[in-house]
């Protein structure tokens, strides 16, 4: 299996890679380059794409056309990185995303595409248009979070990061279950789908969703947490999807 991985910027790129082993350097249309890990039962590709869904979309989508081109196109894409947890709520609440953690997501959703009304915030599926949410595969979710000791959950795609207690609050009512919060995956998601090609988001938490407490971040235990998930990936898609068929045998 061929996966692209993408990821915002080069301190995860670097992260990702660094579970990959020894890797090249490949240069794409528009001035990207990834990262190219090859050998063993999964080729990984890891491409830091830039900060934000709309970023995230054109490079993936730029990755994915020209693999399509080539002949040698991804069985799935994987939006990584570092991203903000949930804090636990109350008892018999969903229980949260702790610094650290591994979150795998279950769906993938716009959390700020739509349109703000006398009522609140009305998502653009509500007015007619789009979609704001895409669902990777369960049973490879399910996979991929047992291997890595993750839970699995809403990630909410948001293009300004949350600042305040009550824009953390307001968001885990309109988005129950949801574990994390970052800013690109719905972008790849949208790349992907276009291609037809299925998706996962992997976070590991670097910091709390709510006011910006940078001393309380904990980014560089979210990327060496970042390249233990990805140690466990290709154990976990050969589990799930099977060996690769031996193209050399007779």
């Amino acid at each position: 299996m061929r996966v692209l991985v993408v990821t915002a910027v080069t301190a995860e790129r670097d992260a990702v890679a660094a579970a990959a082993g020894p890797c090249d350097e490949v240069a794409l249309p528009g001035g990207y380059a990834l990262l190219r890990a090859a050998g063993g039962p999964v080729a990984c590709d890891v491409l830091a794409a830039g900060v934000g869904p709309a970023a995230a979309a054109a490079g993936a989508a730029t990755a994915l056309t020209a693999a399509a081109l080539a002949g040698a196109p991804y069985g799935l894409v994987v939006s990584a990185g570092i991203g903000g947890g949930f804090v636990p709520g109350p008892e018999g609440s969903p229980p949260g995303a702790p610094l650290g953690s591994v979150v795998v997501a279950d769906a993938i959703v716009a959390a700020d595409l739509g349109a703000e009304t006398p009522d609140g915030f009305a998502p653009v599926t509500d007015l007619g248009f789009g979609t704001v949410a895409h669902r990777p595969d369960p049973a490879l979710v399910e996979a991929v979070a047992a291997a890595a000791g993750a839970a699995a959950g809403t990630v909410v795609t948001v293009s300004t990061v949350t600042g305040s207690a009550a824009r953390a609050a307001e968001l885990a009512e309109r988005h129950p279950g949801v574990l994390a919060e970052a800013m690109e995956g719905f972008g790849v998601a949208e790349a992907a789908a276009a291609h037809g090609v299925p998706v996962l988001e992997v976070r590991t938490v670097s910091n709390a969703v709510g006011p910006r407490d940078r001393g309380a971040w904990r980014i560089g235990a979210a990327l060496t947490a970042l390249t233990g998930a990805f140690r466990t990936l290709p154990g976990a898609l050969t589990a799930a999807t099977g060996p690769a068929p031996d193209l050399h045998r007779s």
